[in-house]
């Protein structure tokens, strides 16, 4: 299977690409976080609470086999003008969700949706290796600071995505509107700045050899096992977290808007920060046992609270992603401070994480929705964060 060989790209743009590669991160950070948290109460309009981990669990498989032969894609027809057409297909996706009135229409779409946002991150991710090169004393603090840029659209686009729920008195459709809205600006940012991208050679993945190398590097494959367990609290914080807080404790969307804002602010404030405390002072492993603690004993909190009290959910949300700042910022640090560019094969892997989560936390979530009360489920995530400290005390500290 042909893969980028992201040490070999040469982008030719008409400016700055790394200028131009932050501008369309944070514009299609924008339009993911605006429906991000509203997803599953969107689903809930057609199907039951436990049905909605089924669905997310069957668009993550539908992700993962598009991670796998999305290479092959490239191969015939380039990265730029993949891009555009999955960008297209995502705004046609999010306009047909908008105003969508039957089961028949909305899931499909919303599997489209799923399935074609991580492919473009993908395809961005890229060209940040790219920049880093092999100054990888710096990745800490590169990493840091593209999840920051990310992280302050993710934490702002909760707020625009309650105001515009709770305007259109609980109809999602100016949300999605808004959403495919952004990615206008997005494509222009692409057809203007990377039109003129010269494609990578590629080389033949193998998915047995590439599993296989991946598994025999034990720092690689510890790090790969506690990045997804962040990715499956990512999962269980982005599906239930809100549809709790909505339809169980009975916040307004324009509140859900504010917890949530507050609660993103920590990646904002910690993840740049702590990408340069790895990569200056102690390393990655004891921020990320850290985390994972922070993590565990934040999240195990949410299940005590049973009442709209909007400070206390800011602030146990809050810490619970002090945790994740930590985790994401130092997984992220650590795994690709032990690749380069030439291991595309092995970064396309790690970037499975994601829909790997989603296929098994949302399969897990709709099990313990059917046998357990709904604030369980915070109990639950907590108890799954455990093995985390496990691969993080097997890694071997880079300081």
């Amino acid at each position: 299977m042909p893969v980028a060989v992201a040490g070999e790209h040469r982008i030719r743009t008409r400016a700055s690409s790394f200028g131009a590669l932050y501008i369309a991160i944070t514009l299609l950070s924008l339009h993911w976080a605006v429906v991000l948290y509203i997803n599953s109460s969107f689903l809930e309009q057609y199907i039951s609470g436990s049905a909605i981990g089924l669905l997310y669990t069957t668009s993550s498989a539908v992700t993962i086999f598009a991670f796998l032969v999305i290479s092959r894609v490239l191969k015939s027809v380039g990265n730029y003008k993949l891009t555009l057409a999955l960008t297209l297909l995502e705004i046609s996706a999010l306009v047909g969700m908008a105003f969508a009135e039957s089961l028949r229409v909305a899931i499909p779409l919303f599997m489209v949706h799923q399935a074609v946002v991580p492919l473009i991150l993908f395809n961005l991710d890229v060209y940040m290796e790219k920049m880093i090169g092999r100054k990888e004393s710096q990745t800490g603090g590169k990493r840091g600071l593209y999840l920051g840029v990310m992280s302050i659209a993710g934490a702002i686009a909760p707020l625009a995505a309650g105001y515009l729920v709770d305007h259109g008195e609980s109809d999602f459709t100016l949300a999605y509107i808004a959403s495919a809205a952004l990615l206008i600006p997005f494509l222009a940012v692409i057809i203007y700045y990377f039109r003129a991208f010269s494609d990578p050679r590629y080389r033949e993945l193998h998915i047995l050899s590439t599993f296989r190398s991946f598994w025999l590097v034990a720092d690689v494959r510890n790090v790969f096992f506690a990045h997804f367990l962040l990715q499956l609290f990512f999962t269980w914080m982005v599906i239930y977290t809100p549809l709790y807080l909505w339809s169980v404790i009975g916040f307004s969307w324009s509140e859900i808007g504010l917890i949530l804002f507050v609660a993103l602010m920590a990646y904002v404030f910690f993840e740049y920060p702590i990408g340069l405390i790895a990569d200056n002072y102690t390393g990655e492993k004891e921020l990320m046992f850290l985390g994972f603690a922070i993590i565990i004993l934040s999240t195990l909190s949410l299940s005590l609270i049973t009442g709209p009290f909007i400070g206390v959910w800011m602030i146990l949300l809050f810490l619970t992603r002090v945790g994740a700042s930590l985790v994401e910022t130092t997984t992220e640090s650590f795994f690709f401070k032990h690749t380069r560019g030439t291991d595309a094969h092995i970064i396309s892997f790690f970037r499975i994480t994601r829909p790997l989560s989603y296929v098994i936390g949302a399969l897990l979530g709709s099990l313990v929705l059917l046998y357990l009360p709904f604030h369980m489920i915070f109990i639950v995530l907590a108890l799954l964060m455990i093995p985390g400290f496990y691969f993080v005390l097997a890694l071997n500290d880079t300081k």
